[in-house]
């Protein structure tokens, strides 16, 4: 036993002469391994990983920096200014009271709220976004009037916002597309179309709502009577978003987190058209 022992301490001076060290070991009498000396985490700013998805998020952000947007809420939730004015090829209504379901949730509130979630989405995106109207309570403008606030501000978009108030068998939503007027809307026809295609692809994708089963043609009607669209110096459309007088479609219209839906939607659609300008 004693000459082992002399053997084992010779061994383990031979070992440290030779600068060589042992690993530590555990109860097991196993060595231990170093641990690994630690690298970069997916969330570590040195590879890029929070870093990156901070630099999403502004790039996101500025998406649609230098764009104008006009959101029209359509009506108003004051009483009618009353009276005609002229849409270019003839007279209309200066506004008219607009739609509500059969529970009382009324077209003007709705839009008001739509307009303001969407609002809220495209200057997340970095655009500026003009309102026709301020809040739900006061009078006008009038068609004519919203149609010169998109022309004032140059916006590179313009959608009137509205619901339908349809035959109560019908349900779904559409587009509506100015039609040519000749020496009025000749220059926003051709973009109206390409931002209508544009909203109602992303509107059908965002929300699963049915192209509108009464009238239109995949979603999408066009129309020589609007004046909204008749006077309009900048690209515009409408949408119908959905019918008030169906069952279905008021439910989901009075729904803030199906509105929300509706408004990130449109969002989508207005960005795809502003981006591929």
């Amino acid at each position: 036993m004693a000459n082992g022992r002399r053997s084992l301490a010779l061994v383990l001076g031979s070992i440290a002469a030779a600068g060589l060290g042992l690993a530590a070991c555990g109860d097991s009498g196993t060595p231990v391994a170093e641990p690994p000396t630690a690298g970069p985490s997916d969330g570590d700013t040195r590879s890029g990983g929070s870093g990156g998805s901070e630099s999403r998020q502004q790039h996101a952000k500025a998406s649609l920096e230098g764009k104008t947007v006009v959101l029209d809420p359509g009506h108003n939730g004051g009483p009618l200014k009353g009276g005609q004015v002229f849409v270019g090829n003839g007279y209309k209504a200066c506004d008219t009271s607009g739609t509500s379901t059969n529970a009382g949730y009324s077209e003007h509130a709705f839009t008001w709220d739509t307009a303001k979630r969407l609002q809220k989405v495209l200057q997340e995106q970095g655009a500026k976004v003009v309102l026709t109207r301020q809040d739900d309570k006061g009078s006008g403008p009038c068609v004519d009037e919203r149609a010169a606030i998109g022309n004032k501000n140059k916006a590179d978009a313009v959608i009137s916002i509205h619901a339908d108030g349809a035959a109560p068998g019908g349900r779904g939503f559409h587009v509506i597309k100015p039609k040519l007027v000749k020496g009025l809307n000749d220059g926003i026809v051709a973009p109206s179309s390409k931002l209508g295609d544009a909203v109602r692809d992303a509107y059908k994708s965002g929300t699963g709502m049915p192209y509108a089963t009464y009238l239109g043609d995949d979603g999408i009607t066009v129309r020589d009577d609007l004046g909204g669209l008749n006077l309009s110096k900048v690209p515009k459309i409408f949408i119908e978003t959905g019918n008030m007088r169906n069952k279905t479609d008021a439910a989901k219209l009075s729904d803030p987190e199906f509105r929300q839906r509706m408004a990130v939607a449109m969002a989508t659609g207005l960005t795809r058209y502003l981006k591929g300008k």
